[in-house]
């Protein structure tokens, strides 16, 4: 008889603070066990107890140079007019650097101040005092003095002390394993990517978790993926907790949805400390210990599971190995525009970064717990308190940095229209200087236009059509950029098209088939290029938006707008050809149009704008358009006009 299950309701929700204290209270005497190992062997590796020098260094008294060893007592009075003859092998003895000092001396003259006389004596023309150029005993080590203290990282220059001072193993915390359950029937491993089926999902997050555990010097311990059910789940635990895992994560299950039966399985075998974070991404984490080892539910989205790990895991395995995490790095940016963010919940929120006008702006991304790429492309991320509705635009905030800050220098911020040349340009970038980044926002031509207008961006991609003289952008520049001087750069033409199902299995022939009941439309967000063409070809025709299934669901890229389509959510959609050649659709084409770049003056002269329109104007670059299908980049870096701010030149 199957066994009846629970729906979890999060009755005691505890808030990102609440949560981190209850942890490291009940996590506060965990501590990874204690191996030795070959002290040539321990970089990187974190000491169990402090380590004392065996011998001293130097254990000798060496010479420091090279020249003749000495007794000081023997060269006073030594001066130009008054030298000293010394007597070699009996009051003077040749020493090379790092030897010992001969009996009854105490002291090195350099070779350089030593004149041969004979082959027999030298002369010096200046005393020496004791100890002069020697290396005495223990100068560097004592012999019982502390060495490393317990809980220290060993660098490479440590283990050189460790050496030199005759220590040959030493203590240290084993790295903790780290036991990583990924939970869902519905998985499959990637290299099965192209068999997927629909429902299926590619197992990832294993491979995530696996790399943050390595990250924080620990060791994961992948175990395969098993089906959503709870004796599976719950025998896996078991299996888990009764191994040399010192930590166990369990992927997905963690929610409160009929198949998630993490916490019923945590709670039935050890206890459950928490069960739901007021944090977003990450809410359905949860907190708990079997048999004396730390457990815990890690969401199932790849968002959710990266920031419950670094709240929660992170901090617990750096603990382990007697260290505290290493600190975050922060900036204060301008806020690109206005976010609000939910009462009573944490909010992270991923942006790009850039220095523009000297300023630097953060601009935020797309905010799902699964938009991986989310991350990936996030130069920083903003923490939103739970007791804020928000920032508005301008306003200064903390980042913390996802990449070095050095790096933000060379970033290049583009907003604006989403388009495949984009992505090429920034590879293409990437390899004529590895420093350079390019961050791209995709909020439609018009969000890239008030983006330039704000001082937000160093330019911004725009396809925006002017219904009445057919013409692209300029009268929106006009229109929008009073007083902002900027020159507009052909980057290609493009055809936009209907796209469908591969073999057009409603028959859509054109734009007038959108009012048609039984096809569906996925649309473009308002102010995007695409958004405009559409409601301009829509009203040729004398189409009402209100006719058409879908024309209020919308897609921020042409890739997301075609994806939709082969994933059936919609029959059709307004997009460029090459998002329809990239994933296999059929396209039916309505306009061609011309895809520019806004360059404010205020950008023009920087040498990274400088080599993207140098890039665009290769013939190189117009071949890899060519080939993504669709595109007619043979004016690609022709500058279209300039506007004063005024009037266009």
């Amino acid at each position: 008889m199957k066994r009846q299950h629970r729906r979890n309701i999060y009755l005691t929700m505890k808030t990102l603070e609440q949560a981190r204290t209850i942890w490291s209270a009940e996590t506060s005497s965990v501590r990874a066990p204690v191996e030795t190992i070959p002290a040539a062997m321990g970089l990187g590796r974190v000491t169990a107890a402090p380590v004392t020098a065996r011998h001293s260094v130097p254990h000798y008294h060496g010479a420091a140079m090279d020249g003749i060893a000495v007794q000081a007592e023997d060269t006073f009075g030594a001066s130009d007019v008054n030298p000293v003859r010394l007597v070699l092998g009996h009051n003077a003895h040749a020493v090379d650097t790092g030897d010992p000092l001969p009996s009854g001396t105490d002291a090195v003259i350099m070779i350089e101040h030593v004149e041969q006389v004979g082959d027999a004596a030298v002369e010096i023309r200046g005393a020496a005092f004791p100890w002069q150029h020697v290396r005495k005993v223990g100068e560097d080590i004592v012999a019982g003095e502390l060495l490393i203290p317990q809980n220290h990282r060993l660098r490479p220059a440590d283990l050189g002390a460790l050496l030199a001072a005759g220590v040959t193993s030493v203590s240290v915390f084993t790295r903790p394993r780290v036991s990583i359950q990924p939970t869902g029937t519905e998985l499959i491993p990637a290299d099965r990517a192209s068999q997927a089926k629909p429902g299926e999902i590619i197992e990832f997050n294993g491979v995530v978790l696996s790399a943050m555990v390595a990250e924080c010097g620990g060791e994961p311990l992948m175990q395969p993926g098993i089906v959503d059910d709870y004796e599976s789940i719950k025998l896996a635990l078991q299996r888990a907790v009764d191994s040399d895992a010192d930590v166990v994560l369990v992927n997905a299950g963690s929610s409160a949805g009929s198949e998630d039966y993490t916490a019923e399985a945590i709670g039935e075998l050890g206890e459950v400390f928490v069960h739901g974070v007021t944090m977003m991404p990450g809410k359905p984490t949860i907190l708990g210990m079997v048999k004396g080892k730390p457990v815990v539910g890690i969401p199932g989205y790849p968002v959710s599971a990266i920031l419950a790990f670094e709240q929660f895991v992170r901090p617990l395995l750096f603990a382990m190995q007697g260290l505290a995490p290493p600190a975050f790095a922060h900036v204060e940016a301008n806020l690109g525009r206005k976010m609000p963010s939910r009462l009573g919940l944490e909010e992270f929120v991923r942006v790009i970064l850039g220095r523009v006008r000297g300023d630097l702006v953060a601009m935020p991304l797309q905010r799902g717990a699964g938009v991986i790429t989310s991350l990936t492309r996030a130069d920083g991320m903003l923490q939103v308190p739970q007791e804020s509705e928000g920032h508005d635009a301008g306003e200064r905030v903390r980042i913390r940095l996802l990449r070095p800050e050095e790096s933000l220098e060379d970033t290049l911020i583009m907003i604006g229209s989403h388009d495949n040349t984009i992505d090429v340009l920034a590879n293409e970038l990437k390899i004529r200087n590895s420093r350079l980044h390019l961050s791209s926002s995709n909020v439609g031509s018009l969000g890239g236009l008030l983006a330039v207008r704000r001082g937000q961006t160093h330019f911004a991609g725009s396809h925006l059509l002017d219904t009445e003289t057919g013409d692209f952008n300029s009268s929106y520049i006009a229109r929008y950029l009073p007083g902002v001087p900027v020159r507009l750069v052909e980057l290609t033409m493009r055809r936009q098209g209907l796209l469908l199902l591969a073999g057009n299995p409603k028959g859509i022939k054109g734009v007038e088939d959108l009012r048609r009941p039984d096809v569906r439309l996925i649309n473009r967000q308002a102010g995007s290029g695409t958004r405009i063409l559409l409601d301009y070809q829509l009203q040729r025709r004398n189409i009402s938006p209100d006719d058409i299934a879908g024309y209020d669901q919308d897609e921020f890229t042409h890739m997301a707008v075609a994806v939709n389509v082969l994933s059936g959510r919609a029959d059709t959609g307004m997009a460029i050809f090459a998002a329809a050649k990239a994933l296999g659709l059929d396209f039916i084409p309505v306009a061609e149009e011309r895809y520019d770049l806004v360059i404010p003056d205020s950008s023009w002269d920087d040498p990274k704008m400088q080599l993207v329109l140098e890039i665009i104007g290769t013939a190189h670059f117009r071949r890899r358009l060519a080939a993504l299908g669709g595109y007619d980049a043979s004016n690609s870096g022709r500058v279209v006009g300039r506007w004063d701010g005024q009037k266009w030149l």
